[in-house]
């Protein structure tokens, strides 16, 4: 099968990421004797600088590994509400929804503190060794994909009139980043070699990495952050608001390690995030299937996937989120999943159908309940969090996501899916150089839904790496940028894998990741303004045309997209028998690269 580039193989490491100097930041890590974790932790902190308008050390992260002969866990890097972050405070300034940029957004940032404790509980390199690579490129520079000035310019007014301290970062001179040229970030770089500096005679290698957790809950950085979330800040409601993130909030709240949540499907079994984020809609997906599947890419098999994430999705937006009670054992039950592929027929559902697992009544907010429609000018190709920061005329913004995977010579595999903390979600934070996140955005201001916006409560947030395992052993390690399509795009990816798989030479990563995908919009979207498109299909034109065509005969709103638009995913895999490791990258938006020997 042709393929865009060659599944990469070699038995010492390998690195898949959304940006080529992050996956070659990894893997220099590996090549100095660090293992998949001290490299996962030094590209990611690269991605905050070469992709700053798809996440930021302020974001959020959600981590899958899987070490060497131990358990798979979930290290979840999603803060929670602030204190003051009530549906009450939110109402009384006249919302109905959280804005989508702004200081309300923000929930306390999460990505750093993950990141740190999977450097001290598994890594092996010091604090000064990972953050190299990021403090080059921020002090240096490094030459910008052109989505970086693309991004700056939808908001260049928004920069100018508004949030100057993001025009002083990335509009210098009046001019946003240009492909081919140096963008410096010092303001960055100032402030890892302060936190360096801060924590360099706390001791060894542990007691400098709890040194530098406690600079970001309480010390200088801290500081910064709060005094932000006070400064009025115009957001998308087109008024300027406060935040309610406090120094209590930084200082209560750390990453923790949770069990995954998982499924069992023909040999494989798939390790997601918890209901909190939206990773068991993929395991969902799984248990919908019939035993006996039509051809792979059919318009039977299209058909088959698309209703099959209409269900999974409307039993997300009716029971995931962070609270106590989500019956996620009823939802992955065959018993109830056998009920619901019966919902399942030759033509295409326009209803949000969400079930009744274990007899309980489903609950959708009133937002969903009265069909929200997409907002006007909505964009088909980029809902949510693959659009790539588009500026409305409320000053609203988007921002996207990336992905890193990394596979070592010893067997220990991570998948981590870095958001947030856009450069268009939040004003720069002038000490900082990078802006508070806004995934406060995802939650309801109604109370008693699963993800109602309530203080101490993490929002059910998109991001969702996988991990999949057969006989029990890690193997396969994947994600993808893109909101609420992750979960769609993902499971096609595995299927192709899983059905597709070469009889020799291992799993054919790459002729999974080129394959055409597609996405559908018909639940509310997780960002605002959550707007959705009932019936709709966004396909790939390379899809074959009479599959399209049986699509739109079986009545979906089919939309034809740009021949390598759908789905950007990265994927890293062990043979445990060969002992070979692979890896494959997205070609589409051409930033996303593989590496290994």
């Amino acid at each position: 099968m042709f393929t865009t580039r060659p599944t990469l193989q070699g038995t010492f490491g390998m690195v898949s990421s959304t940006h080529w100097l992050a996956s070659q930041s990894a893997m220099a890590v590996l090549e100095d004797g660090g293992n998949a974790y001290d490299a996962a932790v030094a590209g990611a902190f690269v991605l905050h600088v070469v992709e700053p308008h798809l996440n930021g050390p302020a974001g959020e992260v959600p981590i899958l590994l899987a070490p060497a002969g131990g358990e798979v866990r979930v290290l979840c890097g999603q803060g929670v509400a602030p204190a003051g972050a009530t549906i009450e405070h939110y109402r009384g300034l006249g919302l109905d929804l959280v804005p989508g940029t702004g200081p309300l957004a923000a929930a306390v940032p999460g990505a750093f503190d993950a990141w740190m404790l999977l450097l001290r509980d598994h890594g092996t390199k010091s604090l000064a060794d990972v953050l190299k690579y990021a403090i080059g490129y921020a002090e240096d520079g490094h030459a910008c994909v052109e989505n970086v000035g693309a991004t700056v310019e939808t908001v260049r007014e928004l920069f100018e009139t508004e949030w100057t301290t993001s025009a002083d970062v990335y509009l210098p001179d009046g001019r946003s980043p240009r492909p081919g040229e140096l963008f410096r970030n010092p303001a960055l770089a100032a402030t890892w070699q302060r936190l360096l500096a801060e924590v360099a005679g706390a001791g060894d290698r542990e007691a400098q990495i709890e040194a530098a957790r406690e600079v970001w809950r309480s010390g200088f950085i801290a500081e910064a952050l709060v005094r932000q979330a006070g400064r009025p800040t115009m957001d998308t409601s087109g008024e300027r608001h406060t935040g309610t993130l406090t120094a209590a909030d930084l200082a209560s709240w750390s990453a923790s390690y949770e069990a995954p949540a998982t499924y069992d499907w023909n040999g494989w079994t798939l390790c997601k995030a918890g209901p909190w984020s939206q990773g068991p809609v993929l395991l969902q997906q799984l248990a919908l299937l019939p035993t006996e599947l039509p051809a792979y890419g059919s318009a039977d098999y299209v058909h088959l996937l698309i209703e099959g994430c209409k269900l999974a999705m409307a039993d997300r937006e009716a029971w995931y989120g962070d609270a106590d009670a989500v019956p996620l054992d009823d939802l992955l039950s065959a018993e109830y999943n056998a009920a619901r592929r019966r919902l399942i027929d030759g033509k295409a559902s326009y209803e949000l159908r969400p079930g009744s697992p274990g007899g309980r009544d489903p609950r959708l907010c009133e937002h969903a309940r009265v069909v929200a429609p997409a907002e006007p000018g909505f964009d088909p190709m980029g809902a949510g969090e693959p659009t790539v920061a588009r500026l409305t005329a409320d000053g609203g913004t988007r921002g996207d996501t990336c992905h890193l995977d990394v596979v070592d010579r010893w067997g220990n595999m991570i998948a981590a899916t870095p958001s947030g903390g856009w450069l268009q979600s939040n004003p720069v934070v002038p000490e900082l150089g990078f802006p508070l996140g806004t995934r406060l955005q995802m939650t309801w201001l109604e109370a008693g839904l699963p993800n109602s916006l309530a203080p101490g409560r993490r929002p059910r947030t998109t991001l969702t790496p996988s991990i999949a395992l057969r006989g029990g052993v890690p193997v396969l390690a994947f994600g993808t940028p893109g909101g609420d399509q992750q979960d769609q795009w993902q499971l096609h990816f595995f299927l192709a894998v899983a059905t597709r798989a070469k009889a020799r030479g291992g799993l054919d990563l790459q002729g999974a990741i080129d394959a055409p995908n597609w996405h559908n919009d018909s639940f509310p979207g997780s960002f605002y303004p959550r707007g959705m498109r009932p019936g709709s299909v966004t396909v790939e034109s390379r899809m074959d045309e009479a599959v399209v065509e049986e699509l739109r005969r079986r009545g979906h709103d089919v939309t034809v997209g740009d021949a390598w638009s759908e789905g950007r995913l990265c994927a890293v895999a062990r043979d445990p028998e060969a002992g070979i490791l692979s890896a494959a990258a997205n070609p589409r938006g051409m930033q996303g690269y593989a590496v290994g020997r």
